[in-house]
C-alpha cells in the first residue's frame, strides 16, 4: 500500500471543510486561500481549488463579488452564504465527533 496516496486522500477529505473555515473568518481571493492552506501544510494548486470553489458556489455555500484590481483584471472574492455558514456549523460538529473518535481509537490502540 502506498502511504503517500493514503496521506493525499486524508488531506482531500478535509479540504472543503478547511476552505469553508478560512472563508468564515473573512472573504478571500483564491490566492489568499491557497496561502492559508499552504501555511497549514495543506498544499493545494489552483487547478484543484478553482473547481472546488465552483462546486461550493453551485451548491449555494459560497458567493463571490468582483473587485477591480490596479495590477490586472478584476478579482473574484469569495465568502460564505448563510447556507454555507450553517453547513460549516454542521461540519464543525462532525469534525469534533470524528476527532474524538480518532483520538479514542488511536489512544486505545497505543495501550494494547
Amino acid at each position: 500500500m502506498n502511504i503517500e496516496n493514503t496521506k493525499a486522500q486524508m488531506r482531500k477529505g478535509v479540504l472543503e471543510y478547511c476552505i469553508l473555515s478560512i472563508l468564515a473568518k473573512q472573504e478571500a481571493y483564491p490566492s489568499d486561500i491557497i496561502a492559508a492552506l499552504k501555511e497549514a501544510k495543506l498544499i493545494i494548486v489552483e487547478g484543484t481549488l478553482y473547481p472546488l470553489l465552483t462546486r461550493l458556489k453551485n451548491a449555494g455555500l459560497l458567493q463571490y463579488r468582483w473587485e477591480e484590481s490596479s495590477s490586472g483584471p478584476p478579482r473574484k472574492y469569495y465568502s460564505l452564504t448563510e447556507t454555507g455558514s450553517l453547513f460549516l456549523k454542521e461540519l464543525d460538529k462532525t469534525w469534533n465527533e470524528l476527532s474524538k473518535a480518532v483520538t479514542l481509537t488511536t489512544s486505545n490502540s497505543a495501550k494494547s
